[in-house]
């Protein structure tokens, strides 16, 4: 049987990275964020109150609701309104997200399928409760006696967010138009100087969603997720200064690492996804395993 010390963690993470669903969480008190008339997201009461102190942009609605004004009616137009009031939210100290300002425009939409009704400043998102979306790489080898490695990478203990903790061997939120294989090629070569042939060969093979609160806002997010074999000759290198190290682990370390406060909580999701579809995970052996596999994929 499973380590019944390291399935209850993993199962406090999932938990955690997943609090926006169970009693007592701020959903029931949210105002959804429409746009157009479809839902985009979920806003806390007290950001909701900062919004529609500007009139021209945010308006209340029937049933609970914060949606555009009527006049925004394309993506640029609320694009561009949205980010004007951002921007003078940026002066407002309680709103600790917007000191994380990134010049980085993400899409929303209800769907991943949808077209975008407008673009927000990625360090805002969390206040509107809106879908991020990013891309993780899996980076393994195996050899010859079938034994597979994982690379991880430390973060520089300068990033903005988790700084100094164990992540994915490349991983980026995926920007306004960009393409899935777009970001992630260039998150590979960025981040882990790996070329751009080799990194094409990762294979996209799932995703992994959650959705979590804090004090601020909520944090609605999808990750695909790509493993790439990579040869036993190659070293990953750190890119754009945002990893410090790299390092190659067996398996069965890295199953000990995610469990642990020294890895970065999403990316350690990423990593059970691994272990789950390898059969490092297996139903017989794992009493949780289907709290884990559900607690992978929730969509909100």
């Amino acid at each position: 049987m499973a380590n019944s010390a390291w399935s209850d963690k993993i199962l406090q993470l999932l938990h955690r990275m997943n609090n926006f669903y169970l009693p007592g969480s701020c959903r029931a008190n949210c105002l959804r964020f429409e746009v157009n008339g479809s839902k985009v997201g979920w806003i806390l009461p007290h950001v909701a109150s900062l919004l529609t102190r500007y009139g021209d942009v945010f308006k209340p609605t029937q049933g609970g609701a914060v949606s555009l004004c009527d006049s925004l009616d394309s993506y640029a137009k609320r694009s561009e309104a949205v980010d004007d009031v951002l921007s003078m939210l940026r002066q407002d100290r309680s709103l600790h997200c917007l000191k994380g300002w990134r010049d980085e425009r993400f899409s929303v939409m209800d769907k991943f399928s949808d077209s975008p009704v407008m673009w927000m400043e990625r360090a805002a998102t969390s206040l509107f409760g809106v879908k991020r979306y990013g891309v993780h790489v899996n980076g393994y080898t195996v050899n010859e006696s079938g034994e597979v490695s994982m690379w991880l990478a430390r973060r520089s203990p300068t990033k903005q967010t988790y700084p100094g903790l164990l992540d994915n061997l490349a991983a980026g939120g995926l920007a306004a138009g960009m393409s899935i294989k777009h970001t992630l090629v260039k998150e590979c070569q960025e981040e882990a100087c790996i070329p751009q042939a080799l990194a094409e060969k990762a294979r996209p093979v799932s995703t992994v969603s959650y959705t979590y609160e804090d004090g601020e806002g909520v944090f609605a997010e999808s990750q695909f997720v790509f493993d790439l074999e990579l040869p036993p000759s190659f070293n990953p290198r750190a890119g754009d200064g945002e990893v410090q190290d790299f390092y190659l682990l067996p398996i069965d370390e890295v199953k000990e690492r995610v469990a642990t406060e020294d890895f970065k909580p999403n990316s350690a999701l990423v990593v059970l996804d691994f272990l789950v579809r390898h059969s490092f995970i297996e139903p017989d052996r794992e009493p949780f395993y289907q709290e884990f596999v559900s607690g992978l994929h929730q969509a909100l």
